[in-house]
């Protein structure tokens, strides 16, 4: 009966601690559909745990497309990203970001270049519309930029248009030998009053609760067949002391019958 219990408890344990992973997957995967706030709120923590390692480490890096719709009034980043393609040679970075306003024609306003970032000068903003109005939210002091996001700290509708993120790589070999590589962006970006969820966000939620409901029903079933073996092992564990306990007594009273008929 002890080992019944045991195994039981193992199972039951063993089926908890496989739910909980995806329960933590469904949601990253809800997170992952929703717009920059959402995404922005938990994105720290992924890079925690070295699943977006861009900026934390040089291990990796994966490229991944900005947002496209800004709220107006809120935070928003835009997200650029410019992997070194041989990741053992050594590198120095700089950005240079240019914006064409929505019903423009040329990148041309005061000054050609916003902003501009390198790990010696940091952010530089070069165009007066852009003033406090932005943040970098890239790799910061490294000299090999990988992520060269900004965070627009107010958006308002004159911030909507074309934007280009240049980046300017320097590839450092033996004997003093260089190699540069220059790499353009271009990120469109729609300011809105409201944020619209897109369709993946929908399906992704959708899946998230219905694999919640499935796993639910799964875990309740797996913990009624560990009751019902509980209780099927107790109850032939009591059979069988009964059993024993029968057949000590006979035999106890068969001993008894046979010293009577002696005497």
């Amino acid at each position: 009966m002890v080992e019944a219990h045991a195994s039981a408890s193992a199972l039951l344990r063993f089926h908890l601690a496989c739910l909980l992973p995806y329960l933590f997957f469904l949601g990253i995967s809800r997170d992952w559909g929703q717009k920059e706030k959402k995404s922005d709120e938990w994105m720290p923590r992924v890079k925690k745990m070295g699943a977006y390692s861009v900026t934390l480490c040089h291990s990796g890096c994966v490229e991944v497309d900005s947002e496209s719709e800004a709220v107006a009034g809120e935070t928003f980043r835009i997200r650029c990203i410019s992997c070194k393609k041989r990741s053992e040679t050594e590198a120095e970075a700089f950005t240079d970001w240019f914006f064409k306003e929505k019903g423009t024609e040329e990148f041309v306003h005061v000054r050609v270049v916003i902003l501009h970032y390198d790990v010696d000068s940091k952010l530089r903003v070069l165009d007066p519309r852009f003033e406090e109005l932005v943040a970098w939210e890239g790799t910061k002091d490294i000299a090999d930029l990988q992520e060269l996001s900004i965070m627009l700290l107010n958006v308002t509708y004159e911030q909507a248009g074309e934007y280009i993120c240049s980046v300017n790589r320097t590839l450092l070999f033996a004997n003093d030998f260089t190699h540069n590589v220059m790499v353009n962006k271009t990120i469109h970006i729609e300011v809105v009053d409201k944020a619209n969820r897109d369709m993946a966000s929908i399906v992704s939620e959708i899946m998230m609760y219905v694999l919640i409901v499935v796993l639910t029903i799964w875990l309740v079933a797996e913990m009624i067949y560990c009751y019902k073996k509980i209780a099927a092992a107790t109850e032939a564990a009591a059979q069988e002391n009964a059993s024993e306990y029968l057949a000590i007594t006979s035999e106890s009273k068969e001993n008894c019958t046979g010293v009577q008929v002696a005497e």
